[in-house]
């Protein structure tokens, strides 16, 4: 299916944090290409920046939420300013969004944004280093419309510095890893966040590893060991959760 294939003509939004251009630029670039979608249905809205604007639901087909170099878990007194006013903004669009049950998908960063809404565990107990995981579906996992596309066992880019250690039983978990027990969740029928990118290829997360090899995601010299890590196994199937989000959503 093609976006033109596509039915309906309300937008996606994705609400983005990165405050570097180029990799800020390089994943929208990759949530197009992954999702499908022309740019005049993928409206990004970079929340670091300016005031996240008002988002009426009503009238966009669904929400997706990219990567950060924010964590929901550090002290107050670390965060600044900016991630401040995000998370503030964030919280208030997700209650609504998990209130009203609207399509909803938030890479990395939507687990600590849909984790904080459910009063989660967020700490850096399951935090993985860059690198690639074999992802493994729940048995709720193999029949959510979400995850249709998937194989039961799958290939996926991780990188993060904190993870939800367990879920509320509100929550559903629908894949899991050996180093990190949550890596995919829904709440309701169309609310869903995942630990891992669904929206990265291998040029994509290498561009971060050299826009990020200052952030503590890695030791410096370190930095050929983790670009290693990340080519070890083809990685096909994440995106397919972004493909379907957007088929399923589109209307």
């Amino acid at each position: 299916m093609t976006w033109t294939d596509l039915p309906g003509d309300r937008p996606f939004v994705l609400l983005a944090t990165r405050a570097e251009d180029r990799p800020a630029d390089e994943e929208y670039e990759l949530f197009l290409r992954y999702s499908g979608l022309p740019p005049e249905r993928l409206r990004r809205v970079r929340v670091e920046r300016e005031a996240m604007p008002s988002i009426d639901l009503d009238e966009v087909a669904g929400i997706l939420v990219g990567g950060s170099p924010f964590n929901a878990s550090d002290p107050v007194a670390k965060k600044s300013s900016v991630q401040l006013r995000v998370e503030a903004e964030m919280a208030a669009l997700v209650d609504e969004v998990v209130a009203r049950d609207v399509p909803f998908l938030g890479a990395c960063y939507g687990v600590g944004t849909l984790g904080t809404h459910l009063d989660a565990t967020i700490d850096g107990t399951f935090a993985e280093p860059i690198s690639v995981v074999e992802v493994t579906l729940t048995p709720e996992g193999r029949v959510d419309p979400l995850a249709a596309e998937l194989p039961d066992t799958f290939s996926a880019f991780v990188g993060h510095k904190e993870a939800i250690s367990a879920l509320p039983a509100r929550a559903v978990l629908l894949a899991s890893s050996p180093t990190c027990p949550v890596q995919m969740f829904r709440v309701g029928r169309n609310v869903y966040a995942t630990q891992f990118h669904p929206e990265l290829d291998l040029d994509g997360i290498v561009t971060r590893i050299h826009a990020y090899a200052g952030y503590g995601y890695f030791a410096p010299a370190e930095l050929e060991t983790t670009l290693a890590a990340v080519g070890r196994a083809p990685v096909t199937a994440p995106s397919r959760v972004l493909r379907t989000f957007v088929e399923r959503y589109a209307h």
